[in-house]
């Protein structure tokens, strides 16, 4: 590996110094490398998009249904209904069964507002509730806590959303085994980890329903919104399908319940056909990088672990730094060098503006806070190579001090006690 130049990562009350030679210029690093994607996608994107503009059925055209079908075979969903964005693909679920004011729907605190905003929108109350620590996502024991405060401020629980948080399967059988027992649906947010796997089952073929996001950055993304929901429940379909085109009947002209503006255009169905055949290698490239990480940094920060029968199509790697270390120091002196950095999510739900007067479930979302005052995410797509990685690993290494010879822990040396 090439040696870091990198200054140590000091305590909160010392700022960090830059990390560079002054003489030294390297090339910026992406965060996601979309354009890596699209040189490799070549003409078959340039000519998928010019069917699309030679055919001009740029609503409902033949590639939504192509794509539907396809991604139907992917994962062994029953029924795929594409829509116009991962939000609306939540929205619309709990459109269809009627969710609205006076019920509660259970979400983990400790994701992206869309969760939460989805169920605000339907007219129903999100009541947050807590994560596992090492997966991010949600934990059953938090789940019965938070039904219970909902019943308690006179709410009736109607369905949960576990999230899939950062590629990674939530562990749906305890979440859908308290979901039973107490009445509950089930709707599994996969926004961001579409191709993953539970005990050996693709994401979009258990629960009720499933919702994924086709945004670009999306493990995978079109070039532009979109979204989809996989369900086994051929009834459910059919309303969503409604829905999605302003709640029409058999006549266009004959709208037979409230519905959105929810179509995928066409081409984004014709762009998401040509992405989902080199979907497979994408997932197992982002496997490779994940690895590579896990050994370069796993005696250094709290890497991402998998549970027990799970994989992860990596939509970020996200790492955890040491107790008392200054997150945004790390951020500048890994930026000095051309590695970008993200924080997701430097607020949990319950801790934003739009959403603090929820309820959150009985005794509080210490392990959502806890996350949001720690977590980092690196750079991560199917297309960083090793030597790229190998330089972000080193920049990391390197403003933790790691290298240091006289074995001190890093934490040790440049964190505060606490």
């Amino acid at each position: 590996m090439i040696k870091s130049q990198a200054s140590p990562l000091i305590a909160r009350s010392q700022p960090l110094q830059g990390s560079m030679n002054q003489h030294l210029r390297l090339e910026p690093v992406p965060f996601i490398d979309i354009a890596a994607q699209r040189r490799r996608l070549g003409n078959a994107v340039d000519e998928a998009v010019s069917r699309v503009l030679s055919h001009c059925q740029f609503i409902n055209g033949p590639e939504v249904a192509q794509l539907e079908a396809a991604l139907a075979a992917f994962c062994g969903a029953t029924h795929v209904v594409s829509c116009a964005s991962g939000t609306d693909a939540l929205l619309m679920v709990l459109m269809a069964k009627g969710v609205g004011r006076g019920d509660a729907v259970l979400c983990p605190s400790f994701t992206f507002c869309a969760t939460g905003e989805a169920v605000a929108l339907s007219g129903a109350t999100p009541v947050f509730v807590d994560v596992d620590e090492t997966t991010f996502n949600m934990a059953a024991s938090s789940l019965e806590r938070g039904i219970a405060a909902a019943r308690r401020v006179g709410l009736k629980p109607k369905a949960v959303i576990p999230v899939d948080l950062f590629g990674q399967s939530a562990d749906h059988d305890s979440i859908g085994a308290i979901a039973a027992a107490e009445g509950l649906f089930v709707l599994d947010d996969a926004a961001q980890a579409f191709g993953a796997s539970y005990k050996g089952r693709r994401l979009g073929s258990s629960g009720l329903a499933t919702a994924t996001s086709f945004f670009p950055a999306k493990p995978l993304g079109c070039f532009g919104d979109g979204g989809a929901i996989f369900t086994e429940d051929g009834e459910l379909a059919e309303t969503l399908r409604s829905i999605r085109v302003h709640g029409q009947g058999a006549d266009k002209y004959d709208n037979v319940r409230l519905g959105l503006t929810g179509r995928l255009d066409t081409m984004q169905a014709a762009i998401l056909i040509e992405k989902l055949k080199i979907f497979e290698e994408e997932i197992a490239a982002r496997d490779q990088v994940a690895e590579r990480y896990a050994q370069g940094l796993g005696n250094l920060v709290r890497i991402p672990r998998l549970a027990a029968g799970c994989t992860s199509v990596w939509a970020q790697y996200t790492i955890r730094l040491p107790q008392g270390c200054d997150r945004d120091s790390f951020a500048t002196t890994l930026k000095a060098q051309g590695i970008p950095t993200a924080i997701y999510y430097a607020k949990s739900m319950h801790q934003q503006t739009a959403y603090r007067d929820f309820p959150v479930a009985d005794g509080g979302l210490a392990v959502s806070e806890k996350l949001s005052d720690d977590v980092i995410s690196l750079p991560m797509h199917a297309y960083l190579d090793q030597p790229t990685q190998e330089r972000i690993i080193n920049a990391v290494r390197g403003a933790f001090g790691a290298s240091s010879p006289d074995g001190v822990r890093p934490s040790e040396r440049y964190c505060a006690k606490t």
